[in-house]
């Protein structure tokens, strides 16, 4: 593969290369070549100049992941235009928020979230179009609405042979130039608009590249995670159709029975996922098995516990789909209970660490050199530093800086100035220890650390992942009440209700796992009460638990 210096080129160089090859596919829906991309993308860029957009200027996308979505983005990054993705999940009124606040020009929405807006407080806007045919929604622009009712003669004319893979011709990018604005998913209740430039998305790209060098094209991929989400955009969408890869988009919320089926289906080398997919199919599926009484002998019969685990090892390969040739779970760490058997059984899983604020990657390693309970190390072209006398066994704030760090925040200077130095250093917020061979370590968020009786630190997160691993507990959050900590706990109801147990039977449980916990606890992080909860937690579009709601 020829290496470039510059986003743009790679993304045409993968269309001209594999022109004749399948490049996007809505699962059980439409499949479109790499041509029917390129020929889309003209279209669109004619339709950007029919109603007089510049590079630079904002182009919003609402919408479920899907193909024509994908080709949106593509349209908007090889025109020079500022993609701002928006997840469909968020609320209509905050919508239209961030497309005011972004200055959009022209949006790509589809039809279920269009309906709950009002395009009249939209006031920027040139026009709206629906994401699945393109076709126009509102327009206060007549050369949008000549352009969008003349397109295909508009593409004969400015194309009057045959299209070809020379006709594929976009302007360079700059490093510097802005490419999107990507507002963060509001774990702490407030978005921020992420301004990233063509080069953080090209320094990603080229780490996937030179990273992850077991896909080559041809290969089929399942799109899980949103594509207005940094992961999602730019490891699963840019990364593969960089590398000629088939995507395939789960176009509905996936659900666990169509991810399955679309691994079934796709059978993909690679899938990046949040743990809780890995987690549940090894807590509900294996665990219980191995607990057995006959398998809890045989586990400890030498050779047989081999063979054993080799055939559970098969068995979860195939679950996802039988050629994989690593999962990358990102978004948080793995259950330790979870991770140590899928290291035991050396199943191909790895750890990321990323923020939107870094296009998204930070740290990484392949899951052969992985470590347990790390995220990998520092990516190419990053550097990292640790506010801590010694990051080896004392944690402290992760610093980062280098070609993936943003700009700076959207119209927020003063948030801008929160997390970036003047040199460049940035705060990602997150408190770490680093070990002698660079892995880095997440220990917790800064904002989320409490503070003990007598000034020690505690890190609500790792109580909770001790406690994620007792009988019946689903999910956990550890809270601050009136100076004492408090387990807020979402139990396994449904595992729970098979069993024939009531209410108080499981709040019995808890009891008793609240009791081994504090075993294992020192005196100043002990929980002192605990509340069960009746539904999950709320959750961010990434699965993070919302935990200024219950703080």
């Amino acid at each position: 593969m020829k290496e470039y210096k510059h986003l743009v080129p790679y993304i045409q160089q993968a269309i001209r290369s594999n022109w004749e090859e399948l490049a996007l596919t809505d699962f059980n829906g439409q499949s479109f070549q790499f041509r029917d991309v390129a020929r889309k993308i003209a279209k669109l860029h004619l339709l950007f100049e029919s109603c007089g957009l510049k590079p630079g200027d904002k182009i919003a996308l609402c919408g479920k992941n899907s193909a024509q979505w994908a080709i949106a983005m593509l349209a908007s990054l090889t025109y020079g235009t500022v993609a701002v993705p928006i997840l469909h999940d968020f609320k209509a009124d905050n919508i239209h928020h961030l497309v005011n606040h972004s200055d959009a020009r022209l949006f790509f929405v589809d039809s279920s979230t269009w309906e709950n807006l009002d395009h009249d407080t939209m006031t920027n806007l040139q026009g709206a179009l629906l994401i699945n045919d393109y076709s126009l929604l509102f327009s206060r622009n007549k050369k949008l609405e000549e352009a969008r009712k003349n397109l295909n003669r508009l593409f004969g004319e400015k194309y009057p042979d045959r299209f070809t893979p020379e006709d594929v011709k976009y302007k360079e990018d700059r490093p510097d130039q802005l490419a999107l604005i990507n507002y963060t998913s509001g774990s702490t209740g407030f978005s921020k608009g992420v301004m990233l430039t063509y080069g953080n998305l090209w320094s990603n790209l080229q780490y996937c590249i030179d990273g992850l060098t077991f896909l080559n094209p041809g290969d089929s991929m399942v799109c899980m995670l949103p594509l207005a989400h940094m992961y999602g955009l730019m490891v699963e969408l840019i990364h593969t159709f960089v590398k000629g890869c088939h995507i395939y988009f789960l176009t509905r919320t996936p659900s666990p029975k169509v991810i399955m089926e679309a691994f079934a289906t796709v059978k993909p080398k690679l899938i990046v996922a949040v743990p809780l997919i890995l987690e549940k199919i090894i807590k509900t599926k294996v665990f219980p098995m191995l607990d057995k009484p006959l398998m809890k002998i045989l586990m400890h019969v030498p050779f047989v516990d081999d063979h054993l685990l080799n055939k559970i090892k098969e068995k979860i390969e195939q679950t996802f789909g039988g050629n994989l040739k690593e999962m990358i779970i990102g978004g948080a760490g793995l259950n330790k209970e979870v991770e140590a058997f899928l290291r035991r059984i050396k199943f191909p899983y790895t750890v990321g660490y990323g923020m939107t604020e870094c296009g998204p990657l930070v740290a990484y390693a392949p899951w052969d050199v992985q470590r347990p309970g790390s995220c990998g190390r520092i990516v190419d072209r990053m550097e990292m530093k640790v506010d801590s006398p010694d990051p080896a066994s004392v944690p402290g704030v992760l610093w980062v800086k280098g070609a993936n760090v943003m700009d700076g925040y959207y119209k927020n200077p003063d948030a801008t100035k929160a997390v970036m130095a003047p040199d460049g250093w940035m705060n990602t917020g997150d408190i770490c220890q680093v070990d002698a061979d660079g892995f880095i370590y997440i220990r917790g968020r800064d904002k989320n650390m409490i503070l003990g009786p007598s000034g020690q630190n505690i890190y609500p997160e790792e109580i909770e992942q001790i406690l994620n691993n007792m009988p019946y507990v689903n999910e956990s959050l550890v809270v601050e009440k009136n100076g004492k900590l408090v387990a807020l706990i979402y139990p396994d109801i449904e595992n729970a209700s098979r069993q024939g147990m009531s209410m108080d039977a499981i709040s019995e449980i808890m009891q008793q796992n609240i009791k081994k916990l504090n075993e294992e606890l020192p005196s100043y992080s002990q929980i002192s009460d605990m509340k069960i909860f009746q539904e999950e937690f709320e959750k961010t579009p990434k699965r993070s638990i919302k935990r200024y709601l219950y703080s």
